[in-house]
């Protein structure tokens, strides 16, 4: 028998109207007000769903989907709440208010790992703002219509779409230009639709940005970046176009390109309710795949347990378990950051928990500048403590799966805070990226924003 699905419409829960609810009230004064103060800076959304249905209110604040989605007092330095504060406090306007939280939100690298200075393409010397082209043979594409979310994550490394910051956004309104950039790149096998999420789109939208690309022949494989298995299974189940989307997808099977759903999934609870179990179901049935991934986030998943149930869950569902990630360098990463170490020995942990169905996963894996520099493990090799690191992806072809080594620091938590081991003077890919911090920097982006 298939679970009674209830039909109910997407209602967005923002910190004025999430001020009305019962649910608010029961929060500890201090917390209403770190909530009001954080997201004055940093953004926040949730919705119905994720408040009744994932929150478990008995466990706040350590309650992981409650991090998850919350804001949290540490999430800015002691200065900067103290700063926003005040303005809250007089009552400054939106405008009064505006120079001093963008300052801060500037100097949390809203951008990071050459996002804007790397990965942006172009096209007869004219660059292409929405689009992004790290990896040789993918290239993401970010529809205007799907620079949102159903729900925010606090730990999102794409923040600075969803904040007033208009100039900072990757955004494209149609595909001309994707289009004509494919037709002159024949190595590009996939296409990434991501945001944002594109699932927040109504499907007669997202169907305008996606029959185009079925008829270049030398893209095979249609991705959709999304949150919405998690945080609004109806999209996929209730909602009024549920049906059309999965009609869409059924659309790219028979083009005989592959859809697959590149799913952030970041705790096994977001697994745990019928309709997210249905929402998988009828994704799979209308011959999409489900890819799961997600970062090994402090305060929300550090822990084996969360992991391995996570993927056996899924694995159960039929999704296949992708990637673990580090945390990205950007936005709060001070609160959320677990150090290269100890990710290693979680993912390890929750790895050996699994059968060989989950263990297609990989991680935990940085998307630093270079490319997707995965963790292998701690080792001892002439004489010195070291950890060994690949690249799973890479900018340059020939660094793919090419081990090198780092001085053992179990602080360390990215890889520009990694030192070349043996007494070499830098990594062998350094002089094709430039040399470290690799990350781009808050002065450098203050300069290029200072009118914002």
């Amino acid at each position: 028998m298939q679970p009674t699905i209830p039909s109910e419409r997407y209602r967005p829960i923002t910190r004025q109207s999430f001020s009305k609810s019962s649910s608010w009230q029961r929060l500890p004064g201090d917390l209403r007000h770190d909530v009001e103060v954080v997201s004055a800076v940093l953004p926040f959304r949730t919705n119905d769903y994720v408040v009744h249905e994932l929150i478990d209110w008995d466990r706040v604040p350590d309650d992981p989907i409650f991090q998850l989605t919350f804001p949290q007092r540490e999430m800015l330095a002691g200065d900067e709440y103290r700063r926003v504060e005040r303005l809250l406090e007089r009552r400054a306007t939106r405008d009064e208010m505006r120079p001093a939280i963008n300052t801060i939100r500037l100097s949390l690298n809203p951008h990071p790992d050459g996002q804007r200075t790397h990965n942006v393409p172009t096209l007869d010397g004219r660059p292409l703002p929405g689009l992004q082209h790290k990896y040789s043979e993918t290239v993401l594409f970010f529809p205007s219509s799907g620079q949102t979310c159903h729900a925010y994550c606090t730990y999102c490394f794409r923040w600075a779409q969803f904040v007033d910051l208009p100039e900072m956004r990757f955004s494209a309104r149609e595909t001309l230009d994707l289009v004509a950039y494919l037709k002159v790149h024949p190595e590009v096998s996939d296409v990434l639709i991501t945001g944002g999420d594109p699932l927040v789109m109504r499907t007669r939208i997202l169907r305008r940005y996606v029959e185009p690309l079925l008829r270049i022949p030398h893209v095979r494989h249609l991705r959709f970046a999304t949150k919405a298995v998690a945080y609004w299974p109806q999209r996929f189940v209730s909602d009024d176009d549920a049906d059309d989307l999965l009609r869409l997808f059924e659309e790219v099977v028979e083009s005989g390109r592959h859809p697959a759903l590149m799913a952030h999934y970041s705790h096994p609870v977001e697994l745990s309710t019928g309709i997210a179990r249905e929402a998988v179901r009828r994704i799979r049935d209308a011959g999409a795949e489900v890819r799961m991934q997600g970062p090994l986030v402090r305060h929300v998943n550090d822990r084996a347990e969360a992991w391995s149930e996570l993927w056996l869950r899924g694995v159960g569902l039929g999704c296949i378990p992708y990637y673990l990630f580090v945390e990205r360098d950007t936005g709060p990463r001070d609160y959320f950051e677990v150090p290269l170490v100890r990710a290693h020995e979680i993912f390890r942990d929750a790895y050996s928990r699994v059968s060989g169905l989950a263990r297609t996963v990989r991680g935990p894996s940085m998307s630093a500048l270079p490319g997707k520099v995965r963790v292998l493990g701690v080792a001892e090799a002439a004489g010195e403590r070291v950890l060994v690191l690949d690249f799973l992806q890479a900018r340059n072809p020939d660094w793919v799966r090419r081990p090198f080594f780092a001085r053992y620091d179990p602080e360390a938590a990215w890889l520009d805070e990694l030192r070349p081991a043996f007494g070499e003077p830098r990594f062998f890919f350094e002089d094709g990226c430039g040399h470290p911090p690799w990350r781009v920097g808050a002065d450098r982006l203050a300069a290029a924003f200072a009118t914002t």
